[in-house]
């Protein structure tokens, strides 16, 4: 049997992607509308088709036209519509423009009829005052589809040391199977805690020089010591056809990442983040100290371009005083040491604060997997 084909649509960088792929998925085309978190998933997912749209001007069939596919074909559609006319730390705005994709991603899903769809988003989508908005994009696939209690979904109870949490959607085709609506809900439930912040940094250097942003300027060699399901996933279990080959290879040879980017500060800056407690916030900078002994806070995004540019807030590095590298902030997402972001700082950021952790999309698509493939 083949493996089933999935689309992900606003696939960013790729942590949906990469928890798919791990679960035994094919990723035939990735879809975003921002040209460097395309850029990046393209880097990591090589040899899956790729296009800069806009969602919202994109009909099914142009989708299978660049999927290489015809109607029938594509067994999962999943994606992560833009969170932040939902989020509550934004301006919850019902009339945000971008909340319109939830729309435009069940108008995909309904033309396309994948055996099953997955969306992801923040916990404020289920808010009262969203609830027209989700209540009906569902409407446009009730008649075909048996939708799962939305699934939330904290990152550190599937592996990944961060509280980012995330609420999942799952739709399976009324033909697939007659499952349960906690049938997810009992599937996560058995999943791995992750390590704490102090064990699941072990290999990254504590001592980064603050550099400009470029891929050779933040290169080191490490090593990792530790074992156990989170670090297999860091360090190892890279699925077929997956990856930056040239990235893979240095890693798993040589141990080299990239991403070890310090940041600049200025003294009495440094006095000030060398003095706050653990889980203490710099009233200035609103960083946050990271607790070794606890786990990262969500990481954000900031916001692009066309709103501003505004940087995200970084957290703490526990024992340095400075804010962490892109290549400690992936980790503690969940990512593998091997995965690639986009050169900069800013933009290795904003990727990782708009990503799933892959852990977790893993554990939504690993019991997924199960059933098509056993049905």
């Amino acid at each position: 049997m083949h493996a089933p084909k999935l689309i992900d649509l606003f696939c960013g960088c790729g942590g949906l992607s990469l928890g798919a792929t791990r679960a035994g998925f094919e990723l035939v085309l990735g879809i975003d509308h921002d040209k460097r978190a395309l850029a990046a998933h393209q880097v990591n997912f090589p040899n899956a088709k790729h296009a800069q749209l806009d969602l919202g001007q994109t009909s099914a069939a142009e989708l299978l036209s660049l999927a290489g596919a015809k109607h029938g074909e594509i067994d999962v559609v999943v994606g992560g519509p833009p969170c932040q006319g939902f989020s509550v730390i934004g301006k919850r705005d019902t009339a945000d423009d971008r909340n319109q994709l939830i729309m435009d991603f069940f108008r995909i899903v309904a033309a396309l009829e994948p055996s099953v769809f997955i969306m992801e988003n923040v916990p404020g989508v289920l808010h009262r005052r969203f609830s027209a908005i989700l209540e009906n994009a569902l409407a446009l696939v009730k008649n075909k589809y048996f939708v799962l209690v939305p699934q939330k979904i904290t990152a550190f109870e599937v592996g990944a040391p961060t509280v980012r949490t995330r609420i999942i959607i799952v739709g399976f085709r009324s033909d697939v199977n007659a499952l349960s609506e906690d049938f997810l809900t009992k599937q996560i439930a058995a999943r791995e805690d992750a390590p704490v912040v102090r064990l699941a940094l072990d290999g990254l250097p504590p001592d980064v020089n603050p550099v400009p942003s470029g891929t050779r300027a933040g290169k080191r060699v490490i090593r990792v010591a530790r074992k156990g399901f989170f670090f297999d996933a860091a360090t190892s279990r890279v699925p077929s056809n997956v990856g930056s080959p040239t990235a893979v290879e240095e890693y798993l040879t040589r141990g080299l990442v990239t991403g070890c980017l310090g940041t600049l500060h200025s003294k009495k800056l440094k006095r000030r983040y060398a003095s706050l407690a653990f889980g203490a916030t710099d009233p200035k900078t609103k960083s946050t100290k990271l607790d070794p002994s606890g786990y990262c806070p969500t990481l954000r995004a900031g916001t692009g371009p066309e709103r501003g540019s505004f940087q995200a807030v970084r957290p703490i590095h526990y024992l340095r005083p400075r804010v962490i590298t892109p290549r400690e902030a992936a980790r503690l997402q969940g990512f593998p040491d091997w995965f690639q972001f986009d050169a900069t700082k800013w933009h290795s950021f904003r990727q990782l604060g708009n990503s799933v952790s892959p852990l977790v999309a893993e554990a939504v698509f690993q019991p997924i997997f199960e059933v098509l493939t056993h049905a």
